[in-house]
């Protein structure tokens, strides 16, 4: 599927952006309408390496996906590869893309797209799927927006279970 594509341009710096979209846990905060029961992949969200699981809520398709940030060209771009689909067969690819924009704007630009094979293919080639993952993933920008300028800019955090005892070393 894809590519498929969506794009905003926000009201704060590229590298408070950069800093936010870099840390998986706060993804759910923005995208949450249709992706949920996030679960970090390891203790630091924050950089390459850092991964998610999570159920995507979409019609006729396996919901489990998973992402990880391979990448980071700080404070310009963040790539992420994953799987997804039955047995996750399906490689998915994001890239998150920040410009200067007009004035003191920053131009944020999701891209996201699946190589899948067989079976699959005929099923995340369907136009109506591509359709309702950019509905959902303009939804999602522009809540990062609100998120980003947002008077209190603040967002819930999700963590790894346990991993409070594991940083402080009790057992």
């Amino acid at each position: 599927m894809g590519p498929i594509s969506a794009e905003i341009e926000v009201d704060v710096s590229r590298e408070e952006a950069f800093a936010l979209l870099s840390d998986l846990s706060v993804r759910p905060s923005f995208t949450d309408h249709f992706l949920s029961d996030f679960h970090l992949t390891r203790l630091d969200p924050v950089g390459e390496g850092a991964g998610a699981r999570f159920r995507v809520n979409a019609p006729f398709r396996a919901p489990w996906e998973d992402t990880t940030i391979v990448e980071l060209e700080g404070p310009h771009k963040i790539v992420e590869r994953g799987r997804g689909g039955r047995a996750n067969r399906i490689p998915n690819h994001t890239v998150w893309e920040l410009t200067s924009g007009s004035g003191s704007l920053t131009k944020v630009r999701f891209t996201h797209w699946t190589e899948p094979k067989f079976l699959d293919g005929a099923l995340e080639s369907a136009s109506w799927a591509a359709f309702w993952q950019q509905r959902r993933w303009r939804q999602a920008l522009h809540r990062l927006r609100h998120n980003l300028e947002g008077e209190n800019a603040s967002v819930e955090r999700i963590a790894v279970a346990g991993g409070n005892r594991y940083a402080t070393g009790i057992p």
